[in-house]
C-alpha cells in the first residue's frame, strides 16, 4: 500500500461521492482537508520545564514533523503564569504528512483506545472537527516504558467545507469512526 493511498482515494472515490451527495457542479466546490493541527496544552509545565521538552519529542515522533512550543500571551497571577512562558506544544500538518498521519490515526491509533465505540460527531459550525485524545500512548511511536506522565491532546481537522454537514460527510468518507446515533 503506497503512502498516498488516502489522497488517491480522496480524488478517485470521495470527490465523486460528495459531488453526487451534495450536487456540486464543479470539483472545486467539493470540500477538502486543508490541514490537521495537533495541540497539547501543558499547564503542568509551569512547575516542571522538562515536560515541554518531552512533549516536543513525543509530538515530533507521532507526526514526523518538528513540534513547536506555544507560549503564554500575558501574565495570569492566579495560575502562576508569566508572559512568554512555555505552556504547550503544537504541530500543523499539511499535504503528504497530513494524509500519512490521518491514515495512521484511523487504522492504528484509534482502534488502540480502550473500550472504543467511535468518536463524537459534533463539528464547530464551519465544517471543522476537533478530536480530544486523553492519552498519547495510543500512538505506536510512543514507547510506554519511557513515559513519565500521561498527556492528552487535541487533533483539529480543518476542512474547506462551508457547513457542518459537508465537513462531516468528508471526514466520514475518509473513514473516521463516528458513533452511530
Amino acid at each position: 500500500m503506497d503512502t498516498l493511498s488516502l489522497k488517491k482515494e480522496y480524488q478517485e472515490r470521495i470527490v465523486p461521492a460528495l459531488t453526487k451527495e451534495f450536487g456540486y457542479t464543479t470539483v472545486m466546490q467539493v470540500p477538502r482537508l486543508e490541514k490537521i493541527v495537533l495541540n497539547q496544552g501543558l499547564g503542568i509545565a509551569i512547575a516542571d520545564k522538562k515536560i515541554i521538552d518531552t512533549a516536543i519529542e513525543e509530538m515530533t515522533a507521532i507526526t514526523g514533523q518538528k513540534a513547536v512550543q506555544t507560549v503564554s500571551r500575558k501574565d495570569i497571577a492566579n495560575f502562576k503564569v508569566r508572559k512568554k512562558m512555555p505552556i504547550g506544544v503544537r504541530v500543523t500538518l499539511r499535504d503528504k504528512r497530513m494524509y500519512e498521519f490521518l491514515e495512521r490515526l484511523i487504522r492504528v491509533a484509534l482502534p488502540r483506545i480502550r473500550d472504543f465505540k467511535g468518536i463524537e460527531s459534533k463539528l464547530d459550525g464551519r465544517g471543522n472537527y476537533t478530536l480530544g485524545i486523553t492519552e498519547q500512548i495510543i500512538f505506536p511511536e510512543i514507547n510506554i516504558d519511557n513515559i513519565q506522565k500521561l498527556l492528552g491532546m487535541n487533533i483539529t481537522f480543518v476542512t474547506t467545507a462551508k457547513t457542518d454537514e459537508e465537513g462531516f460527510a468528508l471526514l466520514r468518507e475518509f473513514g473516521l469512526p463516528f458513533k452511530k446515533n
